[in-house]
């Protein structure tokens, strides 16, 4: 199990990833982390290495459901420039708060291929509360580790929003330490 500390503008939220039951998703969530995974830059169309994660905020805040982020363009539609499906495993529900999973926009069919595909990237969620109707929807991926940064997400889940569910004052990921 690898654990990482997002270092945020209000706490340290440790967490611990599931890599033996969302390996995918997790090896993704590393390399961009890390910055050992390439990425497109949604602005500039350019090609980067650096870690992705670092600076961006979280961008969506609904109290008593989830804190989202990932957005590179802060507005919760943007991404990595590529997508990959979902690692549903059975074993792993939303029955308690506190898990991390990836958002996405359920999946879709390719233009060309027509096949179906997931539309999992850079963005994730962490729940406040349990969420079963979230079961089989998205891959949970990690928990919220400890006491002191289930504090952290009861105190995001409480900031000030406004349209669209983003906070009033950004609520910064600063960085992402693999440990």
């Amino acid at each position: 199990m690898t654990t990482v500390i997002m270092h945020t503008s209000e706490g340290d939220i440790r967490l611990d990833l599931f890599d033996d039951k969302a390996s995918q998703t997790v090896e993704n969530f590393l390399g961009l982390a890390s910055g050992s995974k390439e990425w497109k830059d949604p602005i500039t169309g350019e090609t980067r290495n650096d870690p992705f994660y670092n600076g961006l905020t979280f961008h969506r805040i609904i109290k008593d459901f989830m804190i989202q982020g990932g957005c590179p363009l802060g507005t919760g539609t943007g991404g990595p420039g590529y997508e990959f499906d979902d690692e549903i495993d059975p074993n792993l529900t939303f029955d308690a708060p506190y898990k991390l999973a990836m958002a996405n926009a359920g999946t879709r069919r390719d233009p060309r291929s027509g096949e179906i595909h997931g539309t999992n990237g850079s963005q994730f969620f962490i729940t406040s509360v349990p969420t079963p109707w979230l079961d089989g929807h998205h891959t949970i991926f990690g928990e919220v580790a400890d006491e002191a940064s289930k504090k952290v997400v009861d105190a995001l889940n409480s900031v000030k929003t406004g349209r669209g569910d983003q906070p009033v004052e950004p609520v910064m990921i600063e960085t992402v330490e693999v440990l």
